[in-house]
């Protein structure tokens, strides 16, 4: 077995992965910032036989530290917004690009056997479509015009309609927002890293992570947390564009496991797609989670507005990582709900889903 950093342990997806190794027999060190917009009011105790690092992902000392004697790194640790991303461009930067940067020289000090990464289903931009030919279309973007006009779906350089697909990992990236960029140059360096310096380096794309432990105070952190906390609170869900758009949802337990598997694995030099495989429409997820939450009554608001950088489609073609990882989910978004209901019954938190969208308006973000 072996002695693992995980940076960004002791949030949302990093618990839950710390808590995966451990149970699979490997030793846990975590180094975190505890951001406070991640971490206030969020109390949910690590385990004792974690080693915890409080400290920035740029802290050269803390790194070191970090990594005597561990055999691996699963690097989590980044700051996570499409929005927010658009305006507080440096502080994302500093702390995704950059952070990896500063990671990655400490790695060389410190050598380990192997990295795995964590990127986003953001990198693609829109998903992959094809036209009723059958030919593939992965460079598809919506014009402002089209959007301002309310025309939501894309449509190809012709005009033509377009169906969505499963994304492969063969999809180019196509970069839509700061944040997509920040995690596209992560995955970049360290697999160029990894290759460079011959240690085994993996990097997940994650679509949308849902389960207990989001938190539900920071608005940036994911549509499912956003949905909870207005539904706690007697608020109905808000909703972009009409409704229609579609992503994937993977619980946060198949995202530990990935994560897990993909360390134990020989795989190297490789990107990897996780997610559910399956697509839902963000009103039908904020209907079953109203459901779920005892609120149907609670039907979602339809802005019909856009925000910059929002794509879509995007939901994930699954082979790869079952090829490669013997990765298939477990859990399906339509009834593996309540562990997300409980955690916001359970927890202390503000809804900031209108602070958030007053702040996208106030700098043109949503139109």
């Amino acid at each position: 077995m072996s002695t693992i950093l995980v940076t960004g342990g002791a949030g949302f997806i990093g618990r839950h992965v710390a808590a995966d190794l451990i149970a699979a027999g490997h030793t846990v060190r975590i180094l975190d910032g505890f951001v406070p917009q991640v971490h206030d009011g969020v109390e949910v105790p690590l385990p004792r036989e974690i080693d915890v690092i409080s400290a920035d992902i740029r802290d050269r000392d803390a790194l070191r530290r970090g990594l005597s004697g561990v055999d691996g790194v699963i690097h989590l640790a980044a700051e996570v917004g499409v929005g927010q991303s658009m305006y507080e461009i440096s502080r994302y930067v500093g702390a995704n690009d950059l952070g990896t940067a500063v990671l990655l020289e400490a790695i060389y000090e410190h050598p380990v056997k192997r990295l795995v990464v964590a990127s986003s289903m953001s990198v693609y931009g829109e998903g992959l479509y094809v036209d009723r030919q059958g030919n593939r279309h992965d460079s598809i973007r919506r014009s402002t015009a089209d959007l301002k006009a309310g025309r939501w779906d894309p449509v190809g350089a012709d005009g033509e309609m377009l169906e969505a697909q499963p994304t492969d990992e063969e999809k180019r990236p196509d970069l839509a927002s700061i944040y997509a960029l920040t995690k596209f140059a992560q995955e970049r360096e360290a697999l160029i890293f990894g290759e460079t310096y011959g240690i085994g380096t993996v990097a997940l794309r994650l679509f949308n992570v849902f389960g207990a432990g989001q938190a539900l105070s920071n608005p940036y952190t994911g549509v499912l947390a956003n949905f909870a906390s207005r539904l706690a609170k007697g608020k109905r869900p808000t909703i972009f564009e009409d409704g229609r758009q579609r992503r994937d949802f993977v619980h946060v337990l198949d995202v530990a496991r990935a994560f897990r598997l993909a360390y134990e694995s020989d795989v190297s030099n490789e990107v990897i797609n996780v997610g559910s495989g399956r697509s839902y429409s963000i009103a039908q997820v904020a209907e079953l989670l109203a459901q779920a939450m005892g609120l149907s009554e609670l039907a979602p608001e339809i802005l019909g507005k856009f925000r910059s950088g929002d794509i879509r489609n995007c939901f994930s073609d699954n082979a790869k990582a079952e090829r490669l990882l013997g990765f298939r989910p477990e859990y399906r978004l339509d009834d593996s709900l309540d562990d997300l209901v409980a955690w916001v019954r359970a927890a202390s938190f503000t809804d900031n889903g209108a602070m958030m969208r007053s702040e996208l308006e106030a700098r043109g973000l949503v139109s």
